[in-house]
């Protein structure tokens, strides 16, 4: 087999995304991208990091999907703002994974792209002896759950570190909500709601067709395969599935065979023209393998929306993921979540009344006094400040407003550049934290369950 490598060109110094001080040796890190076909693996380069060789091996199948990869990260290396200094190698045979194996030219494999066979690649580059940080989802099935729940035995044996590119932990709501949880002379505790009024409730709403670093999104055609990407329940669902968790039960460790109930589960399509999908893919029909999934009415049906009701350890929970062709003018991607405790509840909203801007709020529920509400909130938030100076309150109607100096709201894209920082430190300590790997099955569990639950239900009807 031909070894081609193409060199993307260098561009200036370091973008200024420091995890940690650089000793000035040779780097420790060197990225190898498997088989790059979502625009997340392009998001892991937004940045340069001290301890990241610049040179990366790509190893893929030709193809439009790896020419998109190429062009995004040189788009980072050509900005006029921080550009980016990364290299570029790339090997396009048919035997890609194969040979990434054999060569072992880094010691991280970064995966993001079809979702088909991505618990297949995180298996074999583990069983490797390669470290990977993993796109979600990892697994979008149950079957899938198994190998991964393989790959994460095999990790340990092998001593290399799996990790899941989990972005909204860093989104600033969401950390102040799951700290201001912690806080009992504040929220109380966790109410245990029910399956009718679940405890924790968390929405996410998201779109075909946006724009990405500045530029319309094409989307390859397999992303409305759910067969390939995987479905609302199993995909985006993972997102909000690990808030939780991480919001409820912060650092301790979760068993999926004890702690884990599925209550209940749903999947529906989103149902889309062909315009819409030329629109999105550029491509004027349907490919053959998305003819099954076109209706009567010549509309694919895309089953990207679900949702899944679940206790976890007691506490009821409900996440729920909608997936419409284009938002509104003016408007975005949304996540909404409400975190009901005994004196208070934590709210998140991001609608036309917050400008499409994500917005925490807190309810006074404890039958004390505004006044003396107010006065155990701020005091809260005061110490909050100690690690978010600047963090304010004000009256909201019948609520609080916790108000976000605009320095704090980084930005989805920039949340690859926090997550992958937080990788390179467990690489660098050798191990995650106790309770990410347990964690991580827990929360895989939930959604290959929550999968089974919605087919099985489907079929009865």
């Amino acid at each position: 087999m031909r070894l081609s490598f193409a060199t993307i060109a260098l561009a200036a110094m370091l973008a200024t995304v420091p995890p940690f001080a650089s000793s000035g040796a040779e780097p420790s890190v060197r990225l190898i991208t498997l088989d790059p076909g979502h625009f997340h693996a392009g998001l892991v380069q937004k940045f340069m990091y001290p301890q990241v060789s610049p040179v990366v091996y790509v190893y893929a199948p030709g193809g439009p999907e790896l020419e998109d990869h190429l062009n995004r990260v040189q788009s980072f290396n050509t900005r006029a703002e921080n550009p980016t200094r990364w290299e570029e190698k790339v090997y396009t045979g048919k035997d890609f994974l194969d040979r990434m194996l054999r060569e072992r030219r880094g010691n991280v494999v970064v995966i993001s792209g079809n979702n088909a066979r991505k618990t297949e690649y995180i298996y074999k580059s583990i069983n490797g002896g390669f470290n990977v940080l993993a796109d979600k989802p990892m697994a979008i099935d149950p079957k899938g759950f198994n190998l991964l729940r393989k790959a994460f035995e095999r990790a340990g044996k092998n001593q290399v570190l799996l990790y899941d590119i989990m972005t909204e932990r860093y989104e600033i709501n969401s950390m102040l909500q799951r700290e201001l949880a912690q806080m009992p002379e504040l929220f109380g505790t966790f109410e245990t709601g029910s399956l009718a009024e679940p405890a924790v409730e968390m929405e996410s709403v998201h779109h075909f067709f946006k724009e990405v670093a500045g530029k319309p999104l094409v989307r390859p055609p397999w992303f409305y395969d759910v067969r390939q990407q995987g479905e609302a329940v199993t995909d985006v669902a993972t997102h909000l599935v690990d808030l939780v968790q991480w919001g409820c039960f912060p650092n301790l460790v979760l068993d999926w065979k004890r702690d884990i109930k599925v209550l209940d589960a749903n999947r529906w399509p989103t149902r889309l023209t062909r315009e819409q999908f030329k629109r999105s893919t550029g491509l004027d029909d349907f490919p053959s393998y998305l003819k099954r999934d076109v209706g009567a009415d010549g509309l694919l049906q895309v089953y990207q929306n679900g949702d899944i009701t679940f206790a976890l350890r007691g506490i009821h929970a409900k996440v729920r993921v909608r997936w419409n062709f284009e938002a509104p003018a003016g408007t975005k991607d949304t996540h909404s979540a409400l975190m009901r405790g005994t004196k208070a509840n934590l709210v998140i909203l991001q609608g036309p009344e917050q400008q499409y801007q994500p917005v925490l709020y807190v309810e006074n529920k404890s039958g004390a006094p505004a006044g003396e509400f107010e006065r155990v909130l701020r005091a809260a938030v005061t110490k909050l400040c100690a690690t978010w100076p600047g963090l304010d309150v004000k009256p909201a109607g019948n609520r609080w407003e916790i108000v976000v100096p605009a320095q704090y709201h980084t930005g989805h894209e920039a949340h690859f550049g926090e997550v992958t920082q937080k990788f390179l430190q467990y690489l660098e300590q050798k191990r995650l934290p106790e309770w990410e790997v347990p964690n991580m099955i827990a929360k895989y569990y939930t959604t290959s369950e929550a999968y089974r639950i919605a087919h099985a239900k489907q079929r009865k009807r």
